[in-house]
């Protein structure tokens, strides 16, 4: 038993993160994208998003392996008019309803829920396009999500929300986190996600109440609290094998990252921006860490292409963020 032990131990391995983009590159790269979306009224907006995500995935490095991201601009371009014209549709609702039927209560509520309504399909979508257009060592990752499932389950989790007063949202953020983590794959690597929405709310109410007594000074431990969270409940499985994901970030680091990153932008009105953002990459990637035995050598390809944007374009359209 003692010699299985220590193969089992020996047979772990760790899988080492990293990042190269450099504040010079990506601020090229920026002004190129500001210029042309200037200058074409905003129309290049999807080939500049395609672009910029690109080169982050493509400077992010798994052991020595870049990271691929296929999406193109003309991928991000059909779901950026389909948002625009679902943008166009409800804002011609809401003022058929407010100016001509001159039912401001109804216009408002109905322009608040469209807007709402949009979330699960933006989240779906987004999950769907974004994983399979991004690949590492040619195996393509996945979504294996059900659109209707995630919908019928987030207006679930959502009405327990409202008459919980809002205590719900906690598990309602953890759930969605939760549901579409269990649903990732790489090739025949399965993805999961032991969040809890009881220690997501007590993890934030201690935050939130050690800030103000400190005034301020605890939001970098609270920021490197959840940080830890995110990363420290993922899983990854194929068979019986297993990769733990743990975090390293501590409140003093993201003191100096967000510090530095503040002082980088304001002092240069903005330019720093580039600079600010591929030091937080960086950051994010020096501070994930990875051990277990899956052989990413031996992971097969599972997963199919997808080409629709619209949830991609949703989420960035509509400011979604699922961290």
């Amino acid at each position: 038993m003692e010699n299985l032990m220590t193969q089992n131990t020996n047979q772990k391995k760790n899988y080492d993160f990293e990042f190269f983009g450099k504040g010079s590159e990506y601020f090229a790269i920026m002004i190129v994208n500001w210029l042309l979306t200037l200058v074409t009224l905003g129309l290049y907006y999807p080939w500049a998003r395609a672009k910029r995500l690109r080169y982050v995935y493509g400077q992010t490095a798994l052991n020595n392996e870049h990271f691929h991201f296929a999406g193109t601009g003309k991928e991000m371009f059909r779901g950026f008019i389909k948002i625009i014209l679902f943008y166009i549709a409800v804002m011609i609702s809401y003022l058929v309803l407010l100016k001509v039927v001159k039912l401001p209560l109804l216009a408002i509520l109905f322009l608040y829920l469209a807007f709402f309504a949009i979330i699960p399909f933006a989240i779906h979508g987004s999950f769907r396009y974004r994983m399979s257009r991004t690949s590492y060592r040619g195996i393509r990752f996945g979504y294996r999500g059900n659109r209707n499932e995630i919908v019928k389950k987030f207006f679930k989790w959502v009405f327990f929300t409202i008459i919980t007063l809002g205590i719900y949202s906690a598990w309602l953020q953890m759930n969605i986190r939760k549901y579409t983590h269990q649903n990732i794959r790489y090739g025949d690597v399965e993805f999961s996600n032991n969040a809890n929405g009881g220690d997501w709310l007590l993890l934030n109410l201690k935050g939130y109440f050690l800030t103000i007594i400190t005034l301020g000074i605890y939001s970098f431990w609270w920021q490197s609290e959840i940080f830890a969270y995110y990363i420290d409940n993922m899983r990854m499985t194929k068979g019986e094998q297993r990769i733990k994901c743990s975090s390293t970030a501590t409140g003093g680091g993201f003191f100096e990252l967000l510090i530095v990153n503040f002082l980088i932008t304001a002092f240069t009105l903005g330019f720093g921006k580039a600079w600010a953002d591929m030091r937080t990459q960086k950051f994010i990637f020096d501070n994930v860490k990875m051990e277990g035995d899956i052989n990413i050598d031996e992971i097969h390809q599972t997963e199919d292409e997808y080409t629709n944007a619209f949830g991609e374009d949703a989420m960035d359209f509509f400011e979604i963020d699922l961290a």
